[in-house]
């Protein structure tokens, strides 16, 4: 029997499994700033890893202003002889507030799709990459399998890019396990994003006794906003959406504060540094007398545009669906994930490896159960596949770590 055609045999085995294991997690509420839910799903995932035949660490996350993030869970599967590193990357938060998992619980419909929070993004992409390690444990002769399982992606990996940064530094490979588009699309390029904070400082005065001794922060921050708004078009791969404007508490008090809010995105790194600096120009420039602006850049996502590693794992992924006859694209992609972090680092990624769902973020989130088996099969011999093919990586380490 061919590989791929046993390695989905093998899955569909574990599929009862999966589904469990999916209606355990989907049921439990882990919104990214939730850290006693995030760390529930930690400690069912790392059960599953453990009993896979991985070593597990749980390592604590903190938000840059201090709080708690919950715990991310490192995996490691080590063969016999030294060999490349892989990492296979996924999230256990979802953007949902607590009590979404009652009021909304999993469930399957007509036999084949799955709905609940988090269902596809990412609960069902990280148990694929969970199921996935189970498949290739016994056969994984040299090397580490690495299975990153964040707390914190949904708002940017805030605290827990030092730690993703460094496991990206030390694999030759990885490969992310969002789940694939809702046409089956694996993805092979993803936007870089940036939410940009200009937050506008004036001086308050009596709006009827003496308006011409304030400092109109309000004003400043609307002016902004018509100039920032002209950057759309300047760059063809560039959007910039003016968010949240926020200023003021009274009609006859000058607004001594304001606050714009912008998601930035873009295609290029030249024009994603460019459209943040000028950005940051219109901030600087005294639109009102009197006025002053600072600008934060808030969880940078840069672009992730495939290099020759990238193409690499794209093409063989390919020619592995072909083998188990499925017939897919790969495709760039308008959100970012923690694929853009990795691939800064300089290391070949591929994404979208999870099965087929749609949905997220939504009340009709789901996930094709149809698709678990072969998508997690195709995980699978592609995790084998760069174990023999040894380092894909084509250039070193960034020399920094990424700041969180």
């Amino acid at each position: 029997m061919d590989p791929v055609a046993r390695r989905c045999e093998e899955a569909r085995g574990l599929l009862p499994e999966y589904v469990e294991r999916l209606r355990e997690l989907v049921g439990l509420d882990s919104g990214s700033l939730d850290a006693a839910g995030v760390d529930a799903v930690g400690g069912r995932v790392a059960g599953y890893l453990s009993e896979a035949g991985a070593e597990v660490e749980r390592l604590p996350v903190r938000h840059p202003d201090g709080g708690p993030l919950g715990h991310a869970v490192v995996g490691r599967l080590r063969g016999p002889a030294p060999g490349p590193t892989l990492l296979l990357a996924g999230h256990m938060d979802t953007v949902f507030e607590p009590g979404t998992a009652v009021r909304r619980p999993f469930t399957v419909e007509e036999g084949r799709w799955a709905r609940g929070p988090g269902v596809c993004d990412d609960k069902g992409g990280l148990l694929s990459g969970v199921t996935a390690l189970k498949l290739v444990a016994p056969h994984w002769r040299s090397g580490e399998l690495v299975v990153y399982c964040g707390p914190d992606e949904e708002i940017g990996s805030l605290g827990s890019r030092p730690l993703l940064a460094g496991l990206a530094d030390e694999a030759d490979t990885a490969l992310c396990l969002e789940c694939a588009r809702e046409d089956g699309s694996v993805v092979t390029g993803r936007k870089g994003v940036a939410d940009v904070e200009v937050t506008f400082r004036g001086r308050a005065a009596h709006a009827g006794i003496e308006r011409e001794a304030g400092a109109n922060a309000a004003l400043a921050c609307a002016r902004a906003a018509v100039r920032i708004e002209r950057l759309n078009g300047l760059w063809p791969d560039v959007g910039v959406n003016i968010g949240v404007m926020r200023s003021g508490h009274r009609p006859n008090v000058v607004p001594e504060s304001a606050t714009l809010v912008l998601d930035v995105r873009a295609d290029l790194p030249s024009s994603y540094s460019a459209v943040l600096a000028a950005i940051d120009e219109i901030a600087s420039t005294a639109l009102v007398p009197g006025v002053e602006a600072a600008t934060a850049v808030v969880a940078p996502a840069p672009p992730w545009t495939p290099g020759a590693g990238d193409a690499l794992l794209r093409d063989r992924y390919l020619d592995l669906a072909r083998r188990a006859g499925i017939d897919l694209a790969a495709v760039p992609t308008g959100g970012s994930a923690d694929a853009n972090l990795i691939a800064e680092r300089g290391t070949p990624v591929l994404d979208g490896l999870g099965p087929v769902g749609g949905g997220d973020h939504g009340s009709d989130e789901w996930l094709d159960l149809d698709s678990v088996a072969p998508r997690t099969a195709l995980l699978a011999e592609l995790a084998l596949w760069t174990a023999g093919e040894g380092a894909l990586r084509t250039e070193p380490p960034a020399a920094s770590a990424v700041e969180g």
